[in-house]
């Protein structure tokens, strides 16, 4: 590891926010020099001495960080990026990058025009467990079927996250992007075209806003793909957690151990058990090989994951990675999802 300490600004705490932050608190390459967060909210120890800011502009300008860490509403996330790259400050935003593709693609030029970092909260990318399968399914090869979901039976407080979120990003966005990006990296194939269908099954959200939808991706290769996602109180936690992908060669899926709750953080990234399916058969048409079961339970856990993440972070600014394909990847994603979400909205195909 480089000697280099890099001074970061967070803006942001809620849930992903506060994990993010105490991850620099943690790491011995990052100096936390200042919290921004609109409204007052409780701080854990970890982050109770840190300087508490809520004008995130003056921030900025206040301690010149070295990187900022943007973890706030998506409608909020190209401005707050563009403004901070502008300043000479690498950057980590959450998913998803923007509202919009346009502005998305304004995020990406401003990284390469003030040749900043630019990183993008795909914490899946992270994880052992989900690159292991990355790895089986491409060995297997393709076309592709891909059937993801996950349904989060949300209340009390993860319900209010929730309907914050739904303020200005559909479920199928804010999670689907996640999914999608493992769906482009197994396949490598170009989207050419989004199916989507959804309803609002809960009171109080923007009106043409939704708490459920699914959609299918069809891709150039051949392959297709399938995701769900719905939050709140009236989500069934029936099949809620759904990660498999079938090919001619077989499948991999993603078997949980029962007992998880569909609104705990931690069950969104774990993945428990592989199952690698290989479907070569004899002359009289049987299979050949049995299945093999591969144990990940000792997998990270959430805070773990979001530590790996921002190690990824130091690492890209002190060994000077090439983020071109993270960044581009980033936007085809995005640009899936937010086509899955206009052909919820207008009852149409969309072609890519």
């Amino acid at each position: 590891m480089s000697d280099q300490k890099l001074k970061v600004l967070v803006v942001g705490l809620g849930q992903m926010g506060r994990s993010h932050a105490i991850a620099y608190h943690n790491h011995p390459g990052f100096e936390i020099v200042g919290l921004v967060n609109r409204s007052a909210r409780a701080l854990p120890d970890e982050l109770a001495g840190y300087p508490l800011r809520q004008d995130y502009a003056a921030a900025l300008a206040e301690f010149s960080p070295d990187v900022v860490s943007i973890a706030t509403h998506t409608n909020t996330h190209a401005d707050y990026a563009v403004a901070a790259l502008d300043s000479g400050a690498h950057v980590f935003v959450e998913k998803p990058l923007a509202a919009n593709v346009h502005d998305a693609e304004r995020v990406v030029a401003a990284a390469k025009a003030n040749g900043r970092k630019l990183v993008i909260g795909y914490i899946l990318r992270h994880h052992p467990s989900w690159m292991r399968l990355i790895e089986e399914a491409r060995g297997l090869g393709g076309p592709y079927v891909f059937r993801m979901n996950l349904n989060q039976q949300s209340s009390g407080a993860a319900w209010d996250i929730h309907r914050q979120i739904m303020q200005t990003t559909s479920p199928i966005v804010d999670c689907g992007v996640h999914y999608v990006d493992v769906m482009c990296q197994i396949t490598d194939a170009k989207p050419v075209e989004v199916r989507g269908m959804g309803l609002n099954m809960a009171k109080g959200l923007p009106t043409g806003m939704y708490n459920y939808g699914h959609f299918q991706v069809l891709f150039d290769d051949g392959s297709l793909g399938w995701y769900e996602a719905g939050w709140g109180p009236m989500m069934s936690e029936t099949a809620y957690f759904v990660k498999d992908v079938m090919s001619p060669g077989g499948s991999v899926s993603i078997v949980m151990d029962g007992g998880a709750g569909s609104a705990d953080i931690n069950a969104h990234t774990q993945t428990s058990r592989l199952l690698v399916h290989h479907a070569e058969t004899d002359a009289e048409g049987k299979l050949t090989r049995a299945d093999d079961w591969l144990d990940m339970h000792d997998e990270p856990g959430h805070q773990q994951l979001c530590d790996r993440e921002q190690d990824f972070v130091y690492q890209a600014v002190t060994q000077d990675y090439d983020l071109t394909r993270h960044m581009d990847d980033a936007v085809a994603s995005l640009r899936i999802c937010l086509a899955a979400d206009e052909s919820i909205r207008t009852g149409q195909p969309v072609r890519l």
